[in-house]
């Protein structure tokens, strides 16, 4: 399942919730509804590209990151698709009870079109690396990574707390926020696995090559950052929204060791982004709902 990658996806969201707090009364059972649907998403999400990766034969023995219950031999290709299932289950249930929670029904336009994103959200989770033309496998997961793991994460949490009454364009800038440091895990990712890559995947690591992909790893950060203190400025009523700041020393770290690393070596790089950004998300939202304590 991937265990390190959760708190990643949970960033977004738990933002998104905070944000709300700090702006409407969210009922508290409608939160905990969206971080387990979140959580049942990226899982699904793991599961489905490792199945991916082995079923095209991109995950071998040379594999640089750590081996997982299929490539490892743990499990078979059956038993893969039947936890993928359970978890496609698993997503529909706890997000039709979000949805209900929420606005008290799953028949009016709202929480039609939450199911709706819902629906995308399971789709995006499994099309990475699975079927005829997997967007993973062209170039393309970093714009999806960007839409589901940023804007959908953080305004449609946001959107679903405040039941579709309070999105406004601010919410934007720390959605693209996310977004910008969530595309640069996937792109440590593809950096570590240039070489095992590149006999039948396009990556956009692999299309900038090594040194380029460093550049654009280090602009990634940087636009993430950029976005979250824009937000900050246009909010600015209290010290306390800027307490995220004190993470900014994590980044430096992840930064020197893209810039200084190769191949396995990168792989601690990968959760320290995914932690920094989970700090730094959890620490913002609180900093905005810093008056309510």
């Amino acid at each position: 399942m991937r265990l390190r990658t959760l708190p990643l996806s949970v960033a977004g969201v738990l933002l998104g919730i905070l944000l709300a707090v700090a702006d409407w009364k969210v009922d508290p059972w409608t939160a905990v509804l969206i971080v387990l649907t979140t959580v049942c998403l990226q899982i699904l999400s793991n599961l489905s590209n490792e199945l991916g990766d082995v079923l095209r034969g991109t995950d071998t023995a040379d594999r640089q990151g750590p081996q997982y219950g299929l490539n490892g031999g743990e499990m078979t290709v059956a038993d893969m698709k039947k936890l993928i299932g359970l978890f496609v289950v698993l997503c529909m249930v706890s997000g039709a009870a979000m949805t209900w929670r929420a606005f008290g029904t799953l028949l009016d336009m709202t929480a039609i079109l939450v199911l709706l994103l819902g629906a995308a959200a399971i789709a995006g989770a499994m099309k990475y690396t699975l079927g005829h033309n997997p967007y993973g496998y062209r170039a393309k997961g970093d714009f999806y990574v960007f839409l589901f793991f940023g804007l959908v994460a953080v305004m449609g949490a946001y959107f679903v707390c405040t039941r579709g009454l309070g999105l406004h364009w601010k919410l934007l800038l720390p959605a693209s926020g996310v977004g910008f440091f969530s595309v640069g895990v996937l792109n440590v990712n593809n950096i570590r696995d240039m070489k095992t890559d590149a006999a039948n995947r396009v990556t956009v690591a692999i299309k900038l090559g090594a040194r380029k992909a460093r550049i654009y790893q280090t602009v990634l950060i940087g636009l993430g950052w950029a976005c979250m203190a824009a937000y900050c400025l246009l909010c600015w009523p209290s010290w306390w929204h800027w307490i995220w700041v004190i993470t900014l020393p994590l980044y430096l770290i992840h930064l020197k060791g893209i810039w200084t690393r190769e191949d396995r070596a990168l792989d601690p790089m990968l959760p320290l982004l995914v932690m920094s950004t989970f700090a730094l998300c959890l620490l913002m939202g609180i900093g905005f709902c810093a008056y309510l304590f």
